[in-house]
């Protein structure tokens, strides 16, 4: 596995290429939501975000830093108010381009499960055991790449904290290209610590390149992989 140093040397010119941008915003198409949405009474997130002025088919803009932020901010924390929240991840999650999203989603909201999972892994990140999170979270048709959202937007600790971080196979991906192994940094195969590893590497990085651990996050997902600086 490459060094800290090695990886930190690699990722800087990445990020000075890359320093100015910010994600941008998602598409989602409440049309395609709503049939599987509806018999859960789950819809309000639908409303999230912005009409998509250039769509012709209803599409809304939903963004991280802005919708997300401000989803987790108004909304309760009972269990009603938690389903929101995940409902408005998964959308996000999602786009335009994950079309067996909607099913997944529902497949969740009918998990009796959902109420204790939802409040239990907030809970846990709340107080930064992301370890415990992890394990926890356990509901039908969601795996790794969307319930690693899910933990991201609950955590609202202060910004010095190791917050979660979204953990995808696009990530993964630029991990691997880079010479890190979670597996290695964990010293076991149990993903739960793998992932703890990981949030841990990379606010270290994060601090040592002057930048957030979400934004390092989002541009080795945006990279995919090529992590070779142009």
């Amino acid at each position: 596995m490459a060094s800290e140093g090695d990886i930190v040397e690699r990722l800087w010119p990445l990020v000075e290429i890359h320093r100015g941008r910010r994600q941008a915003a998602v598409r989602f198409r409440p049309a395609t939501w709503r049939p599987w949405l509806e018999p859960h009474g789950a819809t309000q997130a639908l409303e999230l975000g912005a009409l998509d002025t250039a769509s012709t088919s209803g599409e809304r803009l939903i963004s991280r830093d802005d919708d997300l932020a401000a989803a987790r901010q108004a909304l309760s924390d009972d269990p009603e108010g938690l389903r929101d929240l995940f409902v408005a991840v998964m959308l996000w999650g999602a786009g335009t381009t994950n079309g067996r999203a909607p099913r997944y989603t529902s497949a969740a909201l009918r998990d009796t499960r959902m109420p204790h999972v939802l409040e239990a892994t907030r809970s846990a990140v709340r107080v930064g055991e992301l370890t415990r999170a992890y394990t926890e979270f356990t509901l039908r048709g969601v795996r790794r790449s969307f319930f690693t959202k899910w933990l991201a937007t609950v955590d609202d600790r202060d910004a010095e904290c190791e917050r979660a971080l979204i953990l995808d196979d696009r990530v993964f991906r630029s991990l691997n290209a880079l010479g890190w192994s979670s597996r290695e940094a964990a010293g076991t195969r149990r993903w739960s610590a793998r992932y703890a590893a990981y949030t841990g590497a990379m606010h270290e990085w994060a601090g040592s390149l002057g930048v957030t651990a979400p934004w390092l996050e989002w541009l080795l997902f945006d990279l995919n992989g090529h992590v070779e600086a142009q």
